[in-house]
């Protein structure tokens, strides 16, 4: 917000270390990686979407990887390996996640094996509280 922004002003930037919401952090190797506070902005834009199944929602809640028994619903044309917003059946945004398989072979392989791994959720509040920023 401005007013935020204004109050940063009068500190010297050698003091600030960060301004307004995280979206993410930097890896070691120099590769960002999303964080679960961007997820209230960056679901509404979100072109490759995946639906899980009310069962499988606490699971990906947990950490874990969405299988293909837990998809409900995936975005057509959804490349393998394309970053997706998980969401929910009711279209409550749950995380972020990276499609383990294409919309194609989705159709096609068995229920057990993983469709969408996962990156972050809104069950990080709750685990990570300390570290998340």
């Amino acid at each position: 917000s401005e007013k935020l922004l204004k109050v940063a002003a009068s500190v010297p930037r050698e003091s600030l270390v960060s301004l307004g919401t995280c979206f993410g952090k930097f890896t070691k190797t120099q590769k960002f990686r999303l964080s679960v506070t961007a997820l209230d902005f960056l679901a509404p834009y979100a072109k490759y979407k995946v639906w899980v199944k009310p069962g499988s929602e606490q699971s990906f809640l947990y950490g874990n990887h969405v299988l293909k028994s837990g998809l409900g619903r995936i975005t057509e044309n959804t490349a393998q390996y394309q970053g997706v917003v998980v969401y929910s059946m009711a279209d409550i945004p749950l995380g972020f996640g990276v499609a383990a398989k294409s919309t194609q072979e989705c159709r096609k392989v068995d229920p057990m094996a993983i469709v969408v791994f996962h990156q972050a959720d809104v069950g990080e509040y709750v685990r990570s509280e300390d570290t998340l920023t």
